[in-house]
């Protein structure tokens, strides 16, 4: 277990190190929140005021975590990017070849992603903040665990399609195949019970929706509890699985090699 942690914490610092010397990366991928955040904040800034809209507060605060939702899942949704840099460069197979366990590589990918929507969901909550919402320290606690989580699974899925059809391509279309659907089935940016009623079916089941209310339901104090736990309970899970199912994928790579 010693090893296994030692050869995840050198795989996280390799890419940490690689971020530190391109931080650009970071702000680039926070482009497209900010557009969400700071135009769509104000353009649909009346809709709170819509009959049936249960969302309290501004609509600033409505929306910060469906921003930080989308955020952690475009972010992760690259993440098997590293693995097909690796494969191009051959640093892929000395891996395998090499005494670090799979479990190890996965693990420094996904610590390194976990890193990265950390800082971006600080960035995401301090604007809303600037912009006049207010948070519970509790709900950023949850919101940033959330994300994580959120993060994990996505990650995980980038780096199984990175293994299994080593193209860049595939990870754009994966990117796009998710991101805006898995957006739009959930009540990131409208309140569901203002949508199709199918739709309101189908946020029950999207983890970026789980993310969304468990979020939304702590920042603002005085959450139901209820609510909150299942679906975090439910993103542990799910992440724990697509982790499992992503390290089995080295097992596809190396026969196909």
């Amino acid at each position: 277990m010693s090893t296994l942690v030692a050869h995840s914490v050198y795989l996280t610092d390799r890419s940490v190190r690689n971020l530190l010397r391109q931080p650009i990366f970071v702000f680039v991928t926070l482009i497209q929140p900010m557009v969400w955040l700071l135009l769509f904040g104000q353009l649909f800034k009346s809709v709170v005021e819509i009959p049936g809209f249960e969302g309290s507060g501004s609509y600033v605060e409505f929306l910060t975590p469906g921003v930080v939702a989308m955020t952690a899942l475009f972010s992760a949704a690259w993440a098997g990017t590293v693995y097909i840099e690796d494969m191009e460069r051959g640093v892929m197979d000395r891996l395998l070849a090499s005494p670090v366990s799979r479990g190890a590589m996965m693990n420094g990918t996904l610590a390194y992603q976990s890193l990265v929507c950390t800082a971006q969901t600080l960035v995401v909550l301090g604007v809303a903040w600037l912009m006049g919402a207010r948070f519970s320290w509790t709900g950023v606690a949850v919101t940033v665990v959330a994300a994580i989580l959120l993060t994990l699974i996505f990650a995980a899925l980038s780096n199984a399609v990175a293994l299994l059809a080593r193209q860049q391509e595939a990870l754009i279309g994966i990117s796009q195949f998710t991101a805006l659907p898995l957006t739009f089935l959930s009540s990131a940016v409208m309140d569901p019970k203002l949508a199709p009623h199918w739709i309101e079916v189908a946020a029950r089941f999207n983890p970026l929706d789980w993310v969304v209310v468990a979020s939304r339901e702590t920042l603002l104090g005085s959450p139901d509890w209820a609510a909150v736990w299942p679906r975090l309970g439910a993103l542990v899970v799910t992440a724990l699985v697509m982790g499992w199912l992503a390290t089995r994928a080295f097992d596809s790579y190396q026969r196909s090699a």
